[in-house]
């Protein structure tokens, strides 16, 4: 499922390219944030095929050498080991892989050349080479080097990024969370007598989707409020200085301490102070910190939010 730091991460830059246009229509704001958290489906959905799509060359490879006129010793003795792994297997017949692949339209069936491209430089790679031919060792192994090829060979591939690149603009920032649902997903799959892995939905819970829409309304409705705040509180600071990813990054971590009682203040300040350090300037983490820290605390002095359940961790002391 769709991790909540993904899900801040896509409302900032929807957040971003609406004010960088000066839009103001809510409702394509919100088209744009579904399409874009849709998109990340998408990808992990890609790379689990692609792993499936790899094991099914292999497996072509294999048979296509036992009926050569005349084989090699190769041919004859092929390593069946990747093409016939637990879990490429399972994801090769996986009918709820085929059911949403179609629904959302991704498939490797139009990308034979990259695919047979990848899987020809990955019979080159010594890893692999050494995993073919070493004995079965358990599906925690297969899971292990499964893994490695997806994040030190693939995702190393220029060809595949590039690819990548082509297939979505959306898929930029979405690698790193793809990848450890591809792991998730992985780990479902215990043995060869195993159901068919369900695969991971694209929300952990009702709370989880309705969470970057409700985040993304409140930071625009709330523009005007957040902003003030921010201004009063960057001392020797014109607001029009400040770079505007740092802004968008405190309206939206404001906007969420209101509109989430449940949520701790502690832990939407360690989140959006962690997402500015991929997503503005070097310093902007110290100085969105120090920021928020004083726009905090005059909002818990004027009973700007209230916090409830989970949401109270932190609260006693009435520090951040």
């Amino acid at each position: 499922m769709i991790s909540r730091r993904l899900l801040r991460i896509k409302a900032l830059l929807v957040l971003y390219a609406f004010n960088r246009k000066e839009g103001d229509d809510l409702k394509e704001a919100e088209r744009e944030l579904n399409l874009s958290i849709t998109k990340s489906y998408d990808l992990y959905l890609y790379l689990l095929q692609l792993l499936a799509e790899l094991a099914r060359i292999a497996g072509d490879k294999i048979e296509a050498g036992l009926q050569k006129n005349l084989p090699s010793d190769d041919d004859l003795n092929p390593r069946r080991r990747f093409a016939e792994g637990i879990l490429v297997k399972n994801l090769e017949d996986c009918k709820i892989m085929e059911k949403l692949s179609h629904e959302h339209a991704i498939s490797w069936s139009g990308s034979r050349e990259i695919s047979n491209m990848l899987y020809n430089k990955m019979v080159l790679w010594e890893p692999y080479n050494e995993y073919v031919k070493s004995e079965y060792a358990g599906i925690s192994e297969e899971r292990k080097f499964l893994m490695k090829m997806l994040t030190e060979f693939l995702l190393a591939s220029d060809d595949l990024l590039t690819h990548l690149e082509d297939r979505s603009i959306y898929w930029n920032d979405d690698l790193e969370f793809a990848v450890i649902m591809v792991e998730k997903t992985l780990k479902k799959i215990k043995d060869k007598d195993s159901q068919l892995p369900s695969l991971l939905p694209l929300f952990k819970n009702e709370d989880d989707e309705l969470f970057a829409l409700t985040l993304l309304r409140k930071a625009l409705i709330s523009n005007k409020a957040t902003r003030d705040l921010i201004d009063k509180h960057t001392t020797n600071w014109e607001i029009e200085r400040i770079a505007l990813m740092d802004i968008l990054v405190m309206q939206l971590a404001l906007a969420e301490i209101i509109a989430f009682p449940e949520i701790p203040v502690k832990v939407t300040l360690n989140e959006y102070i962690e997402i500015a350090k991929y997503y503005s300037t070097s310093k902007s983490s110290t100085f969105i910190n120090g920021i928020l820290d004083k726009v905090v605390r005059e909002m818990r002095d004027t009973n700007m939010f209230e916090k409830s359940g989970r949401g109270l961790i932190g609260e006693t002391d009435k520090s951040a």
